[in-house]
């Protein structure tokens, strides 16, 4: 099946639909802005309606009443939203009810299931026309003689768009009298609607035919009817990434959409077979247990239980039962109690055995619960039509809150039901597959009628009217009460023989909503369903109040509630079977959920963990398939399948059919563990881990500030000026008179030992009391503030890490603490393998709150080297964090270094990451396995670190040479990196942030004339201000120095400078060396200043050789580099939080320039565009010139050819440039002051707007 070809036309064929349908009623006046009144000029018979065409549009006939009550359906739904929702909402609905039949109608006639046998879409001979156009009084359809002389009309003018649509509702309407579920009568608004073509290639039918093959439809040649929820769900997709990219709660509507996935066929087997299945195989299982003529006392007990589970595997095998798992080898004392239960709950009867999918979607477990039924009545001597019959009638039910999935449902189970019995649209039956029905809109008159004025039967209909009152907001959660259904369907026959004008409504509204209560007040011996997953934040008012009243102890997410729901509609020892996210297993909002469902017999568990279905990646959705008996036997053990590490949905499958990683687990063990997590896999001794006393009480374990609005409050330390920030705070009056921002610990990247040391917080007095007018603004654990400790990130797509969090720090609520006397020994232990693995027990959704964090076991470890190898550890981290820019205890790039070539100092760096790699890598190893032989864990632990899971860096020459036990790590870097992060340091010597002089940072921020000392004129001043006499020998009379670089008595000395930072701040980036101070230039003498001029030309190479450009000298390559990569390489080193911004003209390169933030001035615009952007423009014309006068006067045609090319290049360059310098005027003379306390993502957006509020875009984006 080619789920790629289908999803595109499910999609596709959405939109098409929607768009037709759309056009078809802005022709009647109904458009998105509203409803027109017919115009003046329409008669009873005849309306017309204004297009904005000369002619008007007109309807008539059927189309009049057809149009009318479709305004009537807008109008209803807009009472209860409004005009653009009820629109919208109306208008999809006409949609995918034509998308359902078509693709019903498609599946009927590959199988050859259409009465007529004749192919109504598509043709035998392959040709366009279908063969129900060809042959039309071939279909065995009903036409009037008005009908026959129509279709002959149409035959002949060769209309065949308008005869197929005639002959299309007609089959439509034709197989109502089969299946009425699906095939409603169509002489409503849905068919004044229909716009299909048979003659459009770009049409949906078309389309259809020719973009899925037809194979994939057929089930005599691989094809499914599963293709039906295939396309349902594929359909969906956009308005399910809709409803979830919206800021606010899902409503009614989009519900359907948003908790509809499609349940992988696999594990459908899996929940059916080990239920339904369990069933049939329960009554079987002790035959064959003595056949070798041993009794029961001649034989142990292990033999026994060997035994049966054999003959359970053996008649599983029989049925074709491939997932279905034997119950697990129980003791005596449990197998006595079970073949008690199993007697006394032993089905007598394959036709009283009752299914339902409450959830049932497009009906995929259904159709699957229908083959194993089959099977069951084969086995007791059924045949397949007789069978089939009764497995409608008797045995499948089915629910769901969307009334196109339950069309697509009953759909697949008829379809299901045919395989079997040809003639079963004969028969007129019908499954008991519904659409959740509400009584809102039974009126009086509809229910008196009913009531016929019996008080008893008004009592009745009233009670279950009352339970279905907004039933299609809650759908199956909800309950209904015991009632008389018999007399109720007593009183539906007595109205099927009426004439009353209330037959109509009465048998449209009350009996479906008897049908629907009936099946809801039902128990049932096997309930599974895939239910909808909805965390509570997304519920609606009405539904969050409805499941905090009944399901308080599952409110927390719509999967759970089902959980507890379908728990109560399964009878007394019989199965409940779902796939689940799995956090209902682990997290503390579903411990007392938990402890009901430990009252329960598990009979086994698929846990898949993430990415069990294809079409979801990440980690995020998480998920349990399970088979529970409503039962409770203490000691019972279930069976269990730990399927969490395979990566794809088919790795799962293979897993599980290997019979491998499965745990035989006693429920009652899982309360030796705080919360009661379900960790069927945790040993003995791993579990009497927890015995200990908990960490929370060695140590505080805290979670810390919520700010109420993140962007208001933090910043990137880069963004703001350093000065401001107070790195050694011990109380709030110190950040007063210190600063404004203070470093803070907000998680980030699974990090261990040290580092993530990113963010600061603005903490001073006018902060704080702006923070506490935050809704939401939150600051626990005050007396913990500043204090040293360990932190961890509380959500994390890796694993669980600590790291030292120095002094002086805050921390967020996403950033939580450890901090007291012990905390290098926490620190120490909870970077252990054995921690990881405690906590993937505790919270294997990787939420790492520290309400759960506090139940892990305080594991005292005796070794003085422990807290040796923590310490050791923390500095191999540091070392590697402080290597970086982005460290504000950054001293110097790595890569300076006393060496003359560059591929000398960045193999030295290179060999001292991979030293420093494997250091950590054998230290953590070392506290693995001190561990472990302390608490005796040989056996269920191994100290091995895996190197993806070292968190300092390594370096690779190129990506390719990264094996492949580093794949998936954040801390691999490459030679490439390395050059980027050496051609961001120096430019940040350019612009004076660093120097080659002075490790740290040298300026970022407040007065640069205080930094780099000002002097005028030719000769230099000294501390005093005197002249020097003779100035500064051999240094270039720049306007900036620095006032004393070096300890040297000798003020010359002292102040030398190895390399200048940029006078004006302003380095221009040109795609040809037209100026002597652009990028490049630069570059080359800070290259010469750090490794000498001799080995320029080869450091050159280097560079260029490991940014990796295509062609040219290395000075292009690198040029190039500076000319489109390297804003873009800052911005993602910088977090999107760019300091050096790029003045950006255009795609035509024709200006570019970096400044630096924190040397922004008023004046740096005007500077820019005088001295450079003007500068640019008189290159720019001087080189056209040049380029003219060669295509003037040279007599080589190759030579005018490139002059020609070059000339029209420098034309455009010159052009954006003049367009650019209109808009940089703006911004020049509005002279924008910039307050860095804002923050970039604020002041980006301020230097681009004018003063008269206009934004002028003239930088690169981010």
């Amino acid at each position: 099946m080619n789920k790629t070809a289908i999803k595109n036309f499910a999609i596709w064929a959405r939109n098409k639909l929607i768009a037709d349908i759309q056009y078809r009623a802005g022709l009647m006046g109904i458009t998105a802005d509203g409803i027109k009144d017919p115009l003046p000029q329409s008669t009873g018979t005849m309306e017309f309606y204004d297009i904005g065409t000369s002619e008007p549009y007109a309807i008539s006939g059927d189309a009049i009443p057809q149009r009318k009550k479709l305004v009537e359906v807008i109008r209803k739904k807009e009472n209860d939203s409004n005009y653009a929702t009820a629109y919208k909402y109306i208008l999809e609905e006409v949609a995918y009810t034509w998308f359902n039949r078509l693709i019903a109608i498609r599946f009927m006639e590959v199988n050859d299931y259409l009465p007529s046998h004749i192919r109504v879409l598509s043709s035998e001979s392959g040709k366009i026309e279908p063969d129900l156009v060809t042959t039309p009084f071939d279909a065995e359809l009903a036409f009037t003689s008005a009908e026959e002389e129509t279709v002959l009309r149409l035959k002949t003018e060769n209309k065949l768009d308008e005869l197929f649509r005639l002959l299309f509702i007609k089959q439509c309407n034709a197989l109502n009298e089969i299946l009425p579920a699906l095939f409603e009568k169509t002489s409503d608004y849905t068919e004044l609607l229909l716009n299909l073509s048979v003659v459009d290639q770009e049409g949906v039918v078309y389309h259809l035919i020719h973009d899925i093959a037809e194979d994939d439809f057929n089930i005599e040649k691989g094809g499914q009817v599963e293709i039906i929820g295939w396309l349902y769900q594929y359909y969906n997709t956009e308005p399910k990434n809709a409803a979830f990219a919206k800021n606010g709660k899902i409503t009614k509507e989009e519900i359907p959409a948003v908790t509809q996935l499609f349940t992988p066929d696999w594990i459908v087997r899996y929940m059916v077979e080990n239920s339904l299945g369990r069933i049939f195989i329960d009554k079987r299982k002790e035959q064959g247990v003595y056949a070798d003529g041993r009794g029961l006392e001649e034989m142990t007990w292990d033999e026994v239980e060997a035994k049966r589970i054999a003959n359970e595997e053996e008649i599983a095998g029989q049925m074709g039962w491939k997932y279905y798992l034997p119950e697990a080898s129980q003791t005596r004392d449990v197998r006595q109690r079970l073949d008690e239960i199993q007697k006394q709950s032993e089905y007598k009867d394959v036709r009283d055995i009752k299914v339902i999918d409450p959830c049932m979607g497009s009906g995929h477990i259904l159709v699957y619960a229908f083959d194993v039924l089959m099977k069951m009545y084969e086995n007791d001597g059924y045949s397949q039509r007789d069978a089939a019959q009764s497995i409608l009638e008797n045995n499948l039910y089915g629910l769901d809150i969307d009334e196109r999935a339950a069309q697509l449902a009953y759909f697949a189970v008829m379809m299901k039901a045919r395989q079997y019995d040809r003639r079963i649209f004969t028969r007129g039956i019908q499954p008991h597959v519904y659409a959740i029905a509400e009584s809102n809109d039974i009126d009086t008159y509809t229910r008196d009628y009913f009531v016929n004025n019996d008080p008893k039967l008004g009592a009745t209909l009233d009670s279950i009217m009352s339970d279905l009152h907004d039933a299609k907001e809650y759908g199956s959660i909800l309950t209904v009460a015991p009632v008389d259904f018999a007399a109720l369907y007593t009183r539906v026959d007595e109205v099927q023989n009426d004439i009353s004008l209330y037959r109509e409504s009465a048998l449209n509204t009350i009996l479906p909503l008897i049908r629907v209560a009936e099946v809801i007040a039902q128990k049932y011996d096997v309930v599974m369903t895939n239910p909808p997953y909805m965390g509570s934040g997304n519920m609606d008012a009405r539904l969050s109040e409805f499941v905090k009243k009944h399901y308080p102890d599952s409110k927390s997410d719509l999967f759970a509630v089902f959980i507890e729901r379908c728990g109560q509609m399964t009878g007394k020892n019989r199965y409940q079977a779902m796939i689940t996210q799995h956090a209902w297993m682990f997290l503390s909002s579903f411990e007392k959920l938990r402890a009901k469902l430990l009252m329960k017999d598990t009979v086994n568990m698929a846990h898949l963990g993430p990415r069990a279905f294809e079409e979801i990646g990440g980690e995020v959705v998480q998920t349990t398939s399970f088979v529970m008996r409503n039962s409770h036997i203490a000691d019972y053990k279930g069976t269990y399948c730990r399927l969490v590490d395979p990566t794809t949905q088919q790795g799962k499958e293979d897993m599980f059919l290997a019979g491998e990683n499965r745990y035989s687990a006693q429920q009652s063990n899982f309360s030796k563990i705080p919360g009661s997590p379900v960790a069927y896999w945790i040993s003995t001794k791993l579990a009497n881990l927890f015995t200990l006393p908990s960490s929370d009480s060695i140590i505080a374990l805290r979670e810390g500030i919520h700010t109420g609005k993140n962007e208001l409050f933090l910043r990137e330390w880069y963004e703001v000026i350093h000065n401001k920030i107070v790195f050694d705070a011990e109380n709030y009056d110190d950040i007063d008179r210190k600063g404004r921002w203070v470093p803070y610990s907000k998680g980030g990247t699974a990090r261990k030992w040290y580092g993530n040391n990113e963010l600061v917080i603005g903490f001073d007095n006018k902060y704080r009391q702006w923070m506490s007018t935050m809704q939401g603004h939150v600051r626990p654990s005050q007396k913990l503030y500043f204090k040293q400790g360990a932190t961890w990130s509380s959500l994390s797509s890796g694993f669980f890490a600590l790291r030292l969090q120095p002094s002086g720090h805050l921390f967020d609520s996403k950033g939580q603490v450890a901090i007291g006397e012990k905390y290098k020994e926490i620190m120490g232990l909870f970077n252990t393998c054995a921690y990881q693995y405690l906590a993937d027990i505790l919270m294997p959704t990787l939420d790492y709150k520290c309400g759960d964090v506090k139940k892990l076991p305080y594991c005292h470890i005796e070794n003085p080297s422990f807290i040796s190898i923590v310490e050791q550890n923390i500095f191999l981290s540091k070392t590697d964090w402080d290597s970086y820019e982005t460290s504000w205890d950054f001293q110097r790039h790595p890569l300076v270094r006393p060496v003359s070539r560059l591929a000398d100092a960045y193999t030295a760096w290179k060999s001292e990451c991979e030293q420093r790699f494997l250091q950590l890598k054998a230290n953590e190893e070392e506290l693995n396995r001190i561990f472990i032989d302390i608490y005796g864990l040989q056996d269920e632990l191994t100290p091995d670190v895996a190197d993806k899971d070292v968190t300092v860096h390594r370096v690779f020459d190129t990506k390719d040479d990264v094996p492949q036990s580093m794949q998936g790590s954040n801390y691999v870097r490459t030679k490439r990196d390395e050059i980027v992060s050496l051609l961001s340091y120096a430019v940040g010597c350019m612009f004076g942030r660093y120097s080659l002089d002075r490790q740290g940072l040298i300026f970022a921020g407040g007065d640069f004339d205080s930094v780099y000392w000002k002097f005028k004129g030719q000769a230099a001043l000294n501390e005093q201000g005197d002249p020097i006499d003779g100035g500064y020998a051999g240094i270039s009379l720049a306007n900036y120095h620095y006032p004393r670089f070096h300890n040297a008595e000798n003020w010359e000395d002292a102040t030398l400078l190895s390399y200048e930072p940029d006078v004006d701040g302003i380095i221009p980036i040109t795609d040809e060396e037209y100026l002597e101070d652009d990028i490049v230039s630069r570059l080359c003498d800070w290259l010469k200043a750090v490794y000498g001029a001799d080995t320029l030309e080869e450091n050159l190479d280097f560079i260029a050789g490991a940014l990796g450009g295509k062609g040219g000298s290395s000075r292009e390559i690198i040029r190039s580099c500076f000319l489109k990569d390297f804003f873009k390489d800052h911005c993602k080193t910088y977090q999107k939080r760019p300091i050096y911004w790029l003045f950006d003209s255009g795609k035509q390169n024709g200006f570019k320039a970096l400044i630096y933030l924190h040397r922004y001035t008023p004046d740096t615009i005007g500077n820019l565009r005088v001295d450079y952007l003007h500068k640019m423009q008189r290159v720019y014309e001087s080189e056209i010139n040049r380029m003219q006068d060669m295509i003037d006067h040279s007599t080589n045609a190759r030579e005018v050819a490139a002059s020609t090319k070059r000339k029209e290049k420098l034309q455009k360059q010159l052009k954006e440039c003049r367009d650019y310098d209109e808009m940089i005027a703006h911004l020049a003379l509005s002279r924008i002051e910039l307050d860095l306390d804002d923050g970039v993502k604020v002041n980006y957006e301020k230097i681009q707007t004018a003063s008269d509020g206009k934004k002028y875009v003239v930088l690169a984006k981010i």
